[in-house]
C-alpha cells in the first residue's frame, strides 16, 4: 500500500490520542499559543474561515471562541469525529462545520461563499507534494485581501540538528534538508512528507498570495519528541517560550524553528 493511500488511516489511528500526545503537552501548548498570537492579530471577528488539516478541532474551537465561523477540513474521518464531539461538548451553537476532505481536494469545495481567510496549523500542508495546485484552488475560494496563516514544518530546525548531533545521529539531524519526500511513520503507517523552503512555498503560492511576514515556531522551544524531557523541565520551556516571543521574527532565525508560520495576503490577481 502506498504512503498516499495509507495516509487517512495513519491519522485515524491517532485521533483519540492526539490531544493527550500533543495538544495538551508542555511543548504543544507553547507552540500552539505562539501560532494563536499571530492568528488573533490577523483574523477579524465575524470572518468566515477555511481551515485545512483541522485534526481534533483545537484550533477551530479557538477561532470560533474568538468570533469566527469556520469550515474545518481534515483527511481523517476519525479526527473529524473527535472534533465534532469536542465542538458539541465545549462550544455548542458555534458556527462550525467539519468536513472530511484532503488538502489536495480543496478544489471540490463549493465556490458560492468565498472565505475571508485560510488557516492551517502544524504541518498539514507538509503532506502535500503539489502545493501550487492547492494554492490555485484556495485563491479561487478566497476574497481579495484575505489572509492565509499557514504553519509548515521547517526545512532547517536548529533544535533538531543539535539534538541529534549530540546523540551521534547525523542522518536524523539533517533529515529535513535532503531533497525529495521523507517517509514518516504515523499511527503505524508510512506517510510521505515534504520539507519545502520558504522560498519554494512562496513561489508555489504566487501570484495569488503574497507573503507578509514569517515567524519561527519552536525556535528555542524544542520539537514535540523532546516532550518527556520538557515535562521534567517545564520552567525551562517557559523561559525559552519567552525568548521565542522576542526573536521569532528576526531574519535568519525566523526560518530555523521546528515550524515556520507564514502569513500571506490574497492578491487581486
Amino acid at each position: 500500500m502506498s504512503a498516499t493511500v495509507a495516509r487517512p488511516h495513519a491519522f485515524d489511528a491517532l485521533a483519540e490520542l492526539y490531544d493527550s500526545l500533543f495538544t495538551n503537552s508542555v511543548i504543544g501548548r507553547a507552540q500552539r499559543n505562539a501560532v494563536w498570537s499571530v492568528a488573533e492579530q490577523v483574523f477579524i471577528r465575524g470572518d468566515y474561515l477555511l481551515e485545512l488539516g483541522c485534526g481534533s478541532g483545537e484550533d477551530a474551537l479557538f477561532l470560533a471562541r474568538a468570533g469566527m465561523s469556520l469550515l474545518a477540513c481534515d483527511i481523517s474521518q476519525r479526527m473529524i469525529a473527535v472534533a465534532m464531539a469536542r465542538a458539541r461538548a465545549e462550544l455548542p451553537g458555534a458556527r462550525l462545520e467539519f468536513r472530511v476532505i484532503a488538502n489536495e481536494q480543496v478544489g471540490e469545495l463549493p465556490l458560492e461563499r468565498p472565505f475571508a481567510g485560510v488557516f492551517s496549523n502544524f504541518s498539514s500542508l507538509n503532506c502535500v507534494e503539489d502545493l501550487r495546485s492547492v494554492a490555485r484552488e484556495l485563491a479561487r475560494r478566497t476574497l481579495p485581501g484575505a489572509p492565509a496563516v499557514l504553519c509548515f514544518s521547517s526545512r532547517i530546525c536548529l533544535w533538531e540538528i543539535v539534538w541529534f548531533l549530540l546523540r551521534g545521529q547525523p542522518g536524523k539531524a539533517f533529515r529535513r534538508i535532503r531533497s525529495g519526500p521523507r517517509v514518516a511513520s504515523i499511527g503505524g503507517q508510512n506517510v510521505h512528507v515534504w520539507y519545502p523552503s520558504v522560498r519554494s512555498i512562496c513561489q508555489a503560492f504566487a501570484p495569488w498570495f503574497e507573503l507578509q511576514q514569517r515567524y519561527a515556531i519552536g525556535l528555542f522551544v524544542p520539537p514535540s519528541y523532546v516532550e518527556p524531557w520538557a515535562r521534567k523541565h517545564a520552567w525551562w520551556v517557559h523561559w525559552t517560550d519567552l525568548l521565542d516571543s522576542k526573536l521569532r521574527s528576526w531574519p535568519l532565525l525566523r526560518d530555523c524553528g521546528d515550524h515556520v508560520l507564514l502569513y500571506f495576503r490574497r492578491t487581486s490577481l
